[in-house]
């Protein structure tokens, strides 16, 4: 059974950095592609970044220039560098992932997408 676990979440002032991660265990097949979503109270599940083993990466409007998601394949670690963090960019963060293909011609930012799922980290952001 393919297993999650995020860390390095925490509360930091607007502006400031963030570096989560996301260690991967018992893949069943070296085809996937991973992403981080992202949830606020009464609010839905958003995808905020998705990687894919090519190093394919598709990003959220709202966090462009400012998110980074990296893929170590060889040690099944996602990462998220979170940079001029917002307010709004408080939540839990869950990574994600996803055996085989996806269509289309960058990895996918819906939650349908995604079979396996982290039990997520907080992040705060305080202005």
């Amino acid at each position: 059974q393919t297993h999650l676990v995020e860390s390095g979440g925490g509360s930091v002032q607007a502006g400031g950095s963030l570096r989560l991660s996301c260690a991967g265990s018992e893949f069943t097949s070296r085809i996937y592609y991973m992403g981080w979503f992202r949830q606020a109270p009464g609010k839905e599940r958003e995808g905020v970044a998705a990687i894919d083993g090519r190093g394919s990466r598709n990003y959220a409007d709202s966090v462009k220039g400012r998110f980074t998601i990296s893929l170590d394949n060889g040690e099944n670690t996602l990462s998220l560098q979170m940079n001029s963090l917002k307010p709004e960019d408080t939540a839990m963060y869950y990574c994600a992932l996803n055996y085989g293909y996806y269509s289309g011609y960058l990895p996918p930012l819906n939650r349908g997408a995604f079979r396996y799922w982290g039990q997520g980290t907080q992040v705060s952001v305080s202005s």
